[in-house]
């Protein structure tokens, strides 16, 4: 079975490889290595290195504590707020809707806010 902190790494570079658009051959190829081990490491089936760690990061842009950020959130067991899952972007349709949102211009996208604002309030 595979360690919490291992997995929760795995799910950082998966949702920043997914968010980004970019596939896991494309990540494998820029580390240098075989896209299988870029699943491995998403499952948290195989452990990330630092050094592996760092060239994931750098090959998309962030930094290593990118990888670890809301760790403490994934351990505790705390129930969710309202309807929002706890991990909201292990969620492909979550994920989906914050590409779009990203790539709608700045203009129109606070009017979508606003818009989601309101909704939210009236519902």
């Amino acid at each position: 079975m595979a360690h919490l902190v291992d997995t929760h790494v795995g799910k950082r570079i998966r949702q920043r490889r997914w968010l980004i658009g970019m596939t896991q051959q494309k990540l494998a190829d820029m580390v240098g290595i075989k896209f299988q081990q870029i699943q491995k490491y998403e499952t948290g089936a195989n452990r990330v290195s630092a050094s592996r760690l760092w060239d994931i990061g750098e090959a998309m842009g962030v930094p290593v504590a990118f990888f670890f950020e809301g760790l403490k959130e994934d351990v505790s067991t705390a129930a969710p707020a309202g309807n929002v899952p706890t991990d909201m972007l292990s969620d492909k349709e979550a994920m989906e809707l914050v590409r779009t949102y990203y790539a709608i211009p700045e203009a129109q996208r606070r009017r979508l806010f606003e818009l989601a604002r309101v909704l939210t309030d009236v519902a």
